[in-house]
């Protein structure tokens, strides 16, 4: 398959009105560590942006850094630690997860809205997304947003262009908006909850004045996946001066119980490793999914799920507001266990995404939650307008597009 790089944003555009004009397609990339996020594609050429890269302006002290899609996080993450700074969506590392190699960068961790375990208390990629400049299927060069909050007037396009998966414009400049690191942080373990009793206590434990900035549950079979003992451990994350976080772990303890601390090196690879659904990498036939219901329905929905499907493996993050879900590939069936898991899920709100199948399933079974007529017809408008043409990242999201 031809590869074009181009070197500039103005060579990016006239790539893409070339292939506007010529009805040809691209499959837009980076890094190359998500290529297998989201339906799996054919188009008639790769458009590599691994040359735009580098960052373009950072400002410590006004808290905002612009820099190329193309620039690996791990350089933007380095410099931001070199100030004591950090993103606070925590984007996650998936390659393990997805089976592939390359290097995460900005622009893909921002297209396609990756968050850690820290999006709910923090907020997702997308609420960190201040401005971009970009170029739309026509080839057209536009901007968007702007380097502060209160400089995001009218509509506000940065949310649309998270999550769009380069479906409808290729991003050329990022801006964020970045945070102080926590001074530490520590973990508080505690073991042997049910399902039910460690989502109302992950629930009470986020509505304490004790700002806690991450809460999982792993049940037995995930916790002894990252070396834990106990028959099943909910994490709670605490954050900031270590006096600040003796006080409030002390706090906490008294009001949801005690057991084991991490310090702040185990915390942070605990974190990590939960980010990266480490605890659910897949064994052998299987495909994950990744459940986003009303956080206190989390533990009903996965007691149906394994009443149809017993071999499912899971653990929650976000306080039960994410589920992930490992299905055995033949118990699953033909279409990854669509149809259970959808069914499943309609009565809890909230919507599924399949993250992990092989090609073949990715191109048949609706990756994304399918949209309700109204909201799929606006979609429709909105792909219509950005690429009328339909020549960025094609059939990546849905099969007509």
């Amino acid at each position: 398959m031809t590869e074009l790089q181009p070197a500039d944003a103005d060579e990016a555009a006239e790539i893409i009105l070339w292939a506007a004009t010529e009805g040809k397609t691209l499959e837009i990339c980076a890094g190359r560590s998500k290529r297998a996020l989201g339906r799996a594609t054919t188009t008639d050429a790769v458009l590599d942006i691994s040359r735009l890269a580098g960052v373009v302006q950072y400002e410590p002290a006004e808290l905002i850094l612009t820099a190329r899609p193309g620039t690996p996080l791990k350089e933007i993450e380095a410099l931001l630690e070199g100030k004591g700074q950090m993103l606070a969506f925590e984007p996650p590392d998936w390659r393990g997860l997805l089976g592939g190699g390359g290097e995460p960068t900005l622009g893909g961790t921002i297209a396609c809205n990756l968050s850690g375990p820290r999006r709910a208390r923090a907020g997702a990629a997308r609420d960190f997304f201040l401005g971009f400049s970009g170029v739309n299927g026509r080839g057209e060069r536009f901007k968007a947003g702007g380097k502060v909050v209160k400089n995001v007037t009218g509509y506000d396009l940065c949310k649309l262009m998270a999550g769009s998966f380069g479906t409808l414009a290729l991003l050329t400049e990022v801006t964020v908006k970045v945070t102080p690191r926590p001074e530490s942080a520590c973990t508080l373990l505690i073991p042997g909850l049910t399902d039910e009793a460690a989502g109302a206590l992950m629930s009470k434990a986020l509505n304490t004045p004790f700002e806690v900035s991450a809460a999982a549950h792993l049940p037995s079979a995930a916790a002894r996946r990252l070396g834990f003992a106990e028959s099943g451990l909910t994490a709670l994350r605490i954050e900031g001066p270590a006096p600040s976080i003796a006080f409030r772990a002390d706090a906490l303890e008294q009001i949801l119980g005690s057991g084991p601390r991490l310090d702040a090196g185990e915390t942070a690879a605990l974190w990590r490793k939960i980010g990266e659904a480490a605890p659910l990498l897949p064994q052998g036939e299987r495909v994950v999914w990744r459940l986003c219901p009303t956080p206190s329905a989390a533990a009903a929905l996965i007691s149906n799920l394994r009443g149809e499907l017993p071999l499912a493996d899971f653990f929650y993050d976000w306080a039960g507001g994410l589920i992930w879900l490992s299905l055995d590939a033949t118990e699953a069936g033909p279409d990854a266990g669509a149809e259970v898991v959808r069914a499943a899920l309609k009565p809890h709100g909230g919507h599924a995404t399949l993250v992990v199948a092989n090609a073949e399933m990715r191109a048949k079974v609706a990756v994304f939650e399918p949209e309700a007529p109204a909201l799929a017809a606006l979609s429709r408008r909105l792909k219509q307008g950005y690429d009328p043409c339909g020549a960025l990242n094609p059939g990546r999201m849905r099969e007509a597009e």
